[in-house]
């Protein structure tokens, strides 16, 4: 009797206990974020940033993990082959989750069945710079001037499949107009050959141009971004004079595909509040970044869409992986 008592009141406590979830108890370990570039740069910054903060609020320490190469697919990968708990995630960019899924003929994963989407954490605007020589003062006179000396502009980028070379294929392609690509292994060889002259325009992430613009070095015209960017107000965007014209870098937090979904809404919440905190916001505007900060299904809804656009300028410009 005693014993069918004891059973009894066990299975009774059981009952009226509350239903503990895994986001309640998450996280009770460490948490890694892979950044899929080197470090000091821009995901880099944004990844320790966010996860400095979750360590204050959670008590847990978050460690940054840097696998770099093949333009963000290595780490990527290693990703979304970790175990879907929450404990792993990814500071994406527009790269691995926008550019490659067209640019590689194959990727070892699935920019979106492997993934569980977190939150867009920030935009960074690309920049349209010309040399100081070229006789144009605004976007329209550009397009004008290309399009009278059809293939005689030429135009740098960071490197076959960038954000930079696309952005720009992106505007030929809406604007009509013929400019010849010429692929660099970075900015800094973009942003000296720009100052020399050897070629005449370039659209490429604004912060290495910002201090060569106020030197007079090169001539900013505007920014990729929709709308103005807060950190060059005074730029007009592309949108402004090419209307539906909207190219920028972006940054992401996700995590492998399975992960419980109050766990992705535990953490997609808490970005939100990381991202409206002033100090953030005024770090990430130094990186010439705005937060954002969105759900889940947002985001996800964003990468579909990023992708779906990348594809055709991809295939349109005939890029291929280096």
């Amino acid at each position: 009797m005693k014993t069918e008592l004891g059973v009894g009141a066990l299975c009774a406590a059981l009952c009226v206990a509350p239903l503990v979830g895994a986001a309640d108890i998450y996280p009770a370990k460490p948490i890694r974020i892979i950044v899929a570039y080197t470090p000091a740069g821009t995901t880099d910054i944004l990844a320790r940033t966010i996860g400095q903060k979750f360590t204050d609020v959670w008590k847990q320490p978050v460690v940054i993990e840097n696998r770099p190469g093949a333009n963000g697919n290595i780490g990527t990968d290693l990703a979304a082959k970790s175990a879907p708990d929450g404990y792993t995630l990814l500071m994406t960019t527009a790269g691995p989750h926008g550019i490659n899924p067209t640019l590689y003929k194959k990727l070892p994963f699935d920019a979106v069945k492997d993934f569980a989407p977190v939150s867009l954490v920030a935009m960074v605007p690309n920049i349209l710079v010309v040399h100081p020589s070229l006789p144009v003062k605004n976007v329209a006179e550009l397009i004008q001037l290309a399009k009278s000396k059809p293939g005689a502009l030429s135009f740098g980028s960071p490197g076959n499949g960038s954000t930079g070379h696309l952005s720009t294929e992106l505007f030929k392609s809406m604007t009509g107009v013929n400019m010849v690509h010429i692929p660099y292994k970075g900015s800094a060889g973009v942003l000296s050959d720009l100052m020399g002259g050897q070629v005449q325009v370039a659209i490429d992430n604004m912060p290495p141009y910002v201090p060569q613009v106020k030197a007079g070095k090169v001539r900013a015209l505007a920014v990729t971004t929709a709308k103005r960017s807060s950190a060059a107000p005074e730029l007009p965007s592309i949108g402004e004079t090419v209307s539906g014209y909207e190219a920028a870098a972006w940054f992401g937090l996700v995590a492998p595909a399975g992960t419980p979904k109050d766990i992705i809404d535990k953490l997609s919440a808490e970005t939100a509040k990381v991202l409206k905190m002033p100090d953030v916001r005024e770090k990430l505007a130094a990186q010439g970044a705005e937060a954002v900060g969105n759900s889940p299904e947002e985001f996800g809804a964003f990468i579909k869409s990023e992708i779906a656009k990348w594809a055709k300028v991809v295939r349109e410009s005939g890029a291929k992986a280096e």
